[in-house]
């Protein structure tokens, strides 16, 4: 066994295999590029070693300095996560003449397998259902136009070397298949050195459905269930769960033996994933094959009790594979959430910077411990006031749950949420709350085309209904009430001008375009000890007891008698006295005001936003490396403007309407902030 391994990886996956290392008794080396300097693997890892700038392309795609590390430090070996170089057949090559042993497949399984148009080809000699299309690259955007042409809208065009929905778009026209082409092209060739694009038929409503594979050095090759991947917005995965509620045991073995199959034609060693496009008849097709650690791992580490992790090194190490088929288990369900540093409320564009407060849910089961089962997951590479940079991608952690059905792990995973605290940057809470109170998720009725379908226009706050709204008015008057009473408290008071507060209270629903709507509320028996009280309102009351502290960002505890969890905020927006109050991805925001000081509330005047209609603007923070217009030109409605680079993914800017280019306010290379103007039209 190891005594010393390198992980040439960053953020969640770099932490959670220092975990197992750790366990192991295996020394790390954590490699970093200079934004990530005091970032969280680099402080869990036994050393760390800088191998240069920001971008990736300058660091962790570096494959002469991460091999100089391991050099430097004596590490025997690499695991290299997920992205990056993990699947990169010429990285394990070299790293294995170096004498230093990959933790992953042999370099030949790899380029087999990893790359999308030889996989298929070899899917299709191995008798594996292939979905139509040209599996070889295609070297202009007029050639994928015309390919896709002849195999017939929709298509899916993908960089052969991509993952994680990076390289892919699917076309519905000509016009998107020319601009997709360049799109995935250079995505590709910033994301993984590879610029090669192929084009396929693209299946409409299909499932993605994976499975989990473990190979050893001995031929042995075994499958571990399959995960649920079809919850996906643009390609890239945003709930997993495992098993599947949607295919039969006999789909299941007959998928699990396919994939085997696959694998042992091409030697496969170590862990990799075979996914598949599943119909509505369970019918399934090849997909491609992951030659790496998935990101969505840990939901079958909860249903077999395996240590995935270890298994790769330990297989890695020349040892055998410590079970057969027939002893793997399925117990329970699992579902993971992708959290994300995200707008949901501004189209899911990237939120970076710094995180004020990460406080996640309190977790009773651990990446490596594979005893501890039946509960609450976090996987995460950042930490409390630690910063969002926007070189890499989204993702700030992932939230698993084990229950015992399906009904179970969503219960867990929806108070999880309510328990989960991001402050300082958006994420995608919301949305992932919004899911799993969705009829159709609950029942396991969707497929991957689910979010683009439901959330069609976007995503906004009114997508998110509550199940009983007077609870949010209730909390926001109790949280005023707790709020008054520390004021009562404070001593030097002049006698008899000290603070006294009444029962009766009108709370102020914070509407969009000053839209408010009053509920009236009354709160009696308040006790300041205990934390209880009672709130009358919508003609309902709600006993509620907590032991929340004014400063808190997270408040648990009971609403008539019915243990609840629930997330406040004071002073949000443009109003230092508002309250806000999330639960189940709802957010409310309110004035809490006296009967008197609500009706002279209603006479303010609403002051409305300038217009900045004349002007394009950045909708995130990112690098602009792209203006497509300059001064004087006419520009029509849909035409390209901007081209906005931020974690790993291009954003296209269009012209909203017909007009002229009156003044440039950006240059090409310029880091933009959130609605900082690029263009402003005459």
């Amino acid at each position: 066994m190891f005594t010393k391994i390198l992980i040439a990886n960053r953020g969640e996956i770099a932490c959670r295999v220092i975990k197992t290392a750790r366990k192991m008794g295996i020394q790390t080396v954590a490699v970093y590029s200079d934004a990530d300097k005091d970032a969280r693997h680099v402080l869990l890892a036994d050393e760390a070693v800088n191998i240069g700038p920001a971008p990736s392309r300058d660091s962790y795609l570096q494959a002469d300095r991460i091999i100089a590390a391991c050099q430097q430090t004596g590490a025997q070996a690499v695991h290299p996560g997920y992205g990056f170089l993990s699947e990169n057949a010429g990285f394990a090559k070299r790293v294995e003449e170096e004498g230093i042993v990959f933790i992953g497949p042999k370099h030949h399984s790899i380029a087999a397998m990893g790359d999308k148009i030889e996989s298929k080809k070899l899917a299709g000699a191995a008798g594996v259902n292939c979905i139509p299309g040209v599996n070889d690259a295609i070297e202009s955007a007029e050639k994928a136009v015309e390919i896709a042409k002849g195999i017939g809208y929709p298509v899916m065009i993908k960089a052969s070397a991509g993952g994680g929905g990076k390289g892919l778009r699917v076309a519905l026209n000509d016009k998107e298949a020319f601009e997709g082409f360049t799109s995935c092209r250079n995505e590709a060739k910033s994301s993984f050195g590879d610029d090669r694009v192929f084009v396929e038929k693209y299946v409409e409503q299909p499932r993605h459905i994976e499975i989990q594979l473990i190979g050893d050095s001995f031929g042995n090759v075994i499958y571990l269930n399959e995960r649920e991947c079809s919850l996906q917005r643009r390609h890239q995965k945003v709930l997993e769960e495992a098993p599947s509620p949607f295919i039969s045991d006999a789909t299941r073995k007959a998928m699990g033996e396919q994939a085997v199959a696959l694998a042992k034609a091409v030697k496969y060693q170590s862990a990799g994933t075979v996914e598949f496009v599943v119909g509505r008849d369970q019918s399934f097709y090849f997909l491609e094959m992951n030659t790496r650690l998935q990101v969505e791992h840990p939901v079958t580490e909860c249903i077999t009790g395996l240590d995935l992790v270890e298994l790769m090194i330990r297989v890695a190490a020349g040892e055998k594979l410590p079970l057969t088929q027939a002893q793997v288990k399925r117990d329970g369900w699992a579902i993971e959430c992708r959290i994300n540093a995200e707008d949901p409320f501004r189209n899911f564009l990237p939120s970076t910077g710094r995180l004020v407060r990460f406080q996640p849910p309190r977790e009773t089961m651990w990446a490596a411990d594979t005893e501890h089962l039946y509960g609450v997951r976090v996987d995460t590479g950042v930490q409390d006031g630690g910063e969002i940079p926007m070189y890499y991608d989204s993702m700030i952690a992932k939230l698993i749950v084990h229950g015992t059905d399906r009904n179970d792990a969503i219960a867990r995973m929806r108070e999880a949420l309510n328990c989960f605290v991001i402050r300082g940057i958006s994420s995608n809470i919301p949305f992932q709350a919004a899911l799993l109170a969705h009829p159709k998720v609950v029942a396991g009725d969707f497929n991957t085309g689910f979010i683009a379908e439901n959330y069609a226009s976007g995503f906004r706050a009114e997508d998110v209904p509550h199940d009983d709204a007077g609870f949010l008015v209730a909390l926001a008057a109790y949280v005023n009430r707790r709020i008054l009473g520390r004021r009562v408290g404070i001593s030097g008071q002049l006698p008899g001008h000290g603070v006294t507060v009444g029962g009766e209270f009108v709370v102020v629903g914070l509407g969009p375009d000053g839209r408010n709507t009053p509920y009236p509320a009354v709160v009696r028996d308040y006790q300041a000890q205990s934390g209880s009280s009672a709130v009358d309102t919508g003609g309902k009351s709600y006993e509620i007891c907590s032991a929340w502290h004014l400063g808190g960002a997270r408040i648990r505890g009971t609403i008539n008698g019915q243990p609840f969890a629930a997330q406040v905020e004071r002073g949000v927006g443009r109003n230092p006295l508002a309250i806000r109050i999330i639960h189940n991805g709802t957010r409310f925001d309110s004035l809490v005001l006296s009967p008197r000081a609500a009706q002279l509330h209603a006479l303010m005047p609403y002051k409305a936003p300038p217009d900045m209609s004349r002007y394009v603007l950045s909708p995130m923070p990112g690098l602009l490396v792209d203006v497509a217009v300059q001064p004087g030109q006419k520009v029509l409605a849909g035409e390209r403007v901007a081209v906005i680079e931020a974690m790993k993914m291009e954003n296209v800017l269009f012209a909203a309407a017909d007009g002229v280019v009156g003044k440039v306010l950006a240059v090409k290379g310029e880091s933009l902030s959130v609605d900082q103007p690029i263009v402003e039209f005459a």
